[in-house]
């Protein structure tokens, strides 16, 4: 790996801790609905420039049924629900959560698709469920009325990017940009009719409004073309990385920017949690800096 793509890798795992953040300084003004539509569509309307741009097309009369399950799965659904979330946990919780998403995607593998399960990944099983336990049990923050459904709710956002990293394998042919393009305004279409039944409770300010320009440009828009990039350049095992570091960022910039207090729970808790997601996925830091040679043609 070279040095720009390990910056571009700390980068990418910094504005996805960061997004956390942001929904919590905006949800408790917008409510999860709107704030999450707004995301959508400003990322929808960003990435359409760079689509523009770079000459990418949608071919939607074509993949209009794919773009419809990607957005609800992998956009609007798990966002949904982290702003429900987001009401009640605290940053750093959230993105602690946010991975064990490949956990849940082995878990779904091995019970519906009937993937093998190896010791390997029997293990980080375990150990991404005893970190959950731990957090849940210890967390001052699950002592405020609500947590636990919003646990819930984190949790299963969790669950739908575990099943659209299963649907994605599945569904191949289509351009990465054209993907997030597409699939963005899918979302957008699916959150109409919560953000028509609950209407924003108040007058967003400044803050808040920055809040969401930031969720939707940079923290869905130019993070895609990040992570595109990042799979260009040093393959989707490596950049699977991005998993592992935004727990961390995430616990980092929560006690930074809104004083949310770290017990050693917390950390606790992340490590099992990272270390179960390294588990299942047979992630090794190997990926970083080894790339096979490529495959001479006959």
């Amino acid at each position: 790996m070279t040095v720009a793509s390990l910056l571009r890798l700390l980068l990418l795992s910094a504005i996805w801790g960061g997004s956390f953040i942001f929904m919590r300084i905006a949800v408790p003004a917008l409510g999860p609905a709107a704030l999450m539509e707004f995301r959508v569509l400003l990322a929808a309307a960003f990435l359409a420039g760079v689509a523009h741009l770079s000459r990418t097309t949608l071919a939607a009369g074509e993949h209009w049924r794919h773009y419809l399950i990607l957005g609800l799965v992998n956009s609007a659904l798990p966002f949904l629900l982290f702003g429900y979330a987001a009401l009640r946990l605290p940053a750093a919780l959230m993105a602690i959560l946010n991975a064990t998403a490949p956990i849940w995607s082995t878990l779904i593998g091995v019970i519906l698709l009937r993937h093998r399960l190896t010791p390997k990944g029997t293990l980080g099983l375990g150990f991404g469920m005893t970190g959950v336990a731990l957090l849940v049990g210890l967390d001052p923050a699950m002592l405020v009325p609500g947590a636990g459904l919003a646990m819930m709710a984190a949790l299963a956002a969790a669950l739908c990017y575990g099943i659209a990293s299963l649907y994605a394998k599945q569904a191949r042919g289509i351009e990465p940009l054209a993907n997030a393009h597409g699939s963005m305004w899918a979302a957008a279409l699916w959150l109409l009719p919560p953000t028509f039944f609950f209407p924003p409770p108040v007058l967003p300010g400044s803050d808040v409004l920055l809040a969401v320009l930031v969720l939707g440009v940079v923290c869905s828009g130019i993070a895609y073309l990040l992570y595109f990039r990042l799979i260009a350049e040093i393959g989707a095992a490596s950049a699977l990385t991005v998993t592992f570091l935004i727990p961390l960022f995430g616990v980092l910039w929560g006690w930074l920017f809104l004083a949310e207090t770290i017990g050693w729970h917390t950390w606790a808790g992340a490590g099992l949690v990272i270390a179960g997601t390294a588990l299942v996925t047979g992630f090794s830091p190997r990926f970083l800096f080894f790339r096979p040679p490529a495959r001479q043609a006959p």
